[in-house]
């Protein structure tokens, strides 16, 4: 069974709108102000060593950093993000791991001081 163009286009319609729908309105922060050196050195203490004893070197911390912090102030889905910030299933479970810990209020009182 063939499925014609026109039903095509409304499911990705759909998905693109439960999609957009799904994201928590929380994650907007109004007024943030951009990741300066100042606030990087402040930040910085608190994550974890650079690079991990063993396996794949990891992502530059400021790098996913700033793509929360994208996704934070465009208010978008983290699926929509640049990949000049990397992969977003990285910058998200970063979030979800900082959130967790209770880094990412510590990052934000940074931010917002």
């Amino acid at each position: 069974m063939h499925q014609n163009a026109a039903d095509a286009s409304t499911r990705h319609g759909l998905h693109s709108r439960r999609r957009a729908r799904s994201a928590p309105a929380s994650l907007a922060i109004a007024g943030l102000p951009p990741l300066t050196s100042v606030h990087w050195e402040r930040i910085v203490r608190l994550l974890p060593p650079q690079r991990p004893p063993t396996g794949r070197p990891a992502t530059d911390h400021r790098q996913i950093i700033e793509g929360m912090l994208w996704v934070m102030t465009v208010g978008t889905s983290w699926r929509q993000m640049p990949r000049e910030f990397g992969p977003w299933q990285t910058i998200y479970s970063r979030f979800q791991r900082r959130k967790r810990e209770g880094l990412w209020e510590q990052i934000r009182t940074i931010l917002l001081s």
